[in-house]
């Protein structure tokens, strides 16, 4: 099997992705400078298949020499958080990863033109869609429809004319993929100080399922939700998502394409609340309140699903029930032993 260079291997989706590519017998190597959570310990961290490199994404040199030697390249490091986290660091995040992607793009132009690299891999966000008024999303409309308006998906928008632009000047083959609403374990408190307040309890700068489920672990009735909870997401098992993003390394079909990696099944995050509090307070009356939501709190985000199925075979198949079955237990422990 071919080796594969993942940056961003030490994150929440990362984990997920290294842990696919090792059950394909791929050999990896994971490059993370750990300033999000730390050194986080994962189940693969002995398998003779896995190098970590403990380095900085926008370290150009450093990717470059380890690129010469791999086959494949998931462009995957990124300041990332969920919506409180986009308008903490709506500077940092977008002159970070601006940085980040000028070094790997680098890199990779080098490596494909000096050592054996067939092609990178994009992760890209379903926030380059926070503009539409088209659903469900189609891939192309990126490019048909208003640019998003939060620096979070603008940038994530850029990542994509990267990828486009190294292949139109200097014929870098590339495969862009865009998770849809990531739920897993693994992702833990960040090492910014930075709280915000949701009713009578702190959050870190997290995403809606650890968010909630910490709510309701530490008592709180009603339950608080940004906006009416009419969002309308796709909840994706990170599990499927990095079955998705494998195939979409491997597969031929997919060089020089981009797909959306979703769930095909549509959730409220009034819906979301109650399924969570059926899990963790089963019998007792659900009850919630509005809070006033963030500017860039997306209404409708609906992705189409039927490239990826068609051309790599690939459809997320957990449903929301399955995965919270799996994350609602690990967060509740999580929260209770001081990791979120």
């Amino acid at each position: 099997m071919s080796k594969v260079l993942m940056t961003g291997a030490s994150g929440f989706i990362g984990g997920y992705v290294v842990d696919e590519l090792l059950r394909r017998g791929h050999e990896v190597v994971g490059v993370d400078d750990l300033s999000k959570y730390g050194r986080v310990i994962r189940s693969y961290d002995d398998n003779p298949g896995y190098q970590f490199v403990e380095g900085d994404a926008r370290d150009a040199d450093l990717l470059r020499k380890l690129l010469l030697d791999c086959d494949h390249f998931i462009a995957g490091a990124a300041m990332i958080g969920g919506i409180s986290y986009f308008h903490a660091f709506a500077y940092d995040l977008m002159a970070t990863n601006e940085r980040i992607m000028a070094a790997s793009c680098d890199a990779a132009i080098e490596a494909h033109r000096e050592g054996r690299l067939e092609k990178v891999t994009y992760l890209s966000s379903s926030m380059v869609y926070e503009s539409t008024e088209r659903w469900p999303s189609q891939e192309g409309d990126e490019r048909r429809i208003p640019p998003p308006i939060s620096s979070y998906g603008f940038q994530k928008l850029a990542v994509e004319y990267w990828a486009k632009a190294a292949w139109d000047q200097y014929q870098l083959p590339y495969t862009i993929l865009r998770p849809f609403n990531c739920v897993g374990i693994g992702e833990v408190r960040a090492l910014s100080d930075i709280e915000v307040s949701s009713g009578n309890v702190e959050l870190a700068l997290s995403h809606v399922v650890p968010d909630i489920v910490q709510k309701i672990v530490k008592g709180q009735d009603p339950l608080h939700l940004l906006g009416d909870g009419t969002q309308v997401r796709h909840y994706t098992y990170g599990g499927d998502l990095a079955e998705g993003i494998a195939t979409g390394v491997e597969h031929p079909a997919a060089r020089n394409e981009d797909f959306n990696l979703s769930t095909a099944e549509s959730t409220t995050v009034l819906q979301l609340a109650e399924k969570i509090w059926a899990v963790l307070r089963p019998g007792q009356p659900f009850r919630y309140v509005s809070d006033t939501p963030y500017e860039h709190d997306v209404q409708r985000r609906v992705p189409a699903v039927g490239k990826a199925r068609d051309l790599l075979g690939f459809e997320a198949r957990t449903s929301l029930d399955e995965m919270l079955a799996i994350v609602v237990p690990w967060i509740r422990q999580a929260v209770h032993d001081g990791l979120i």
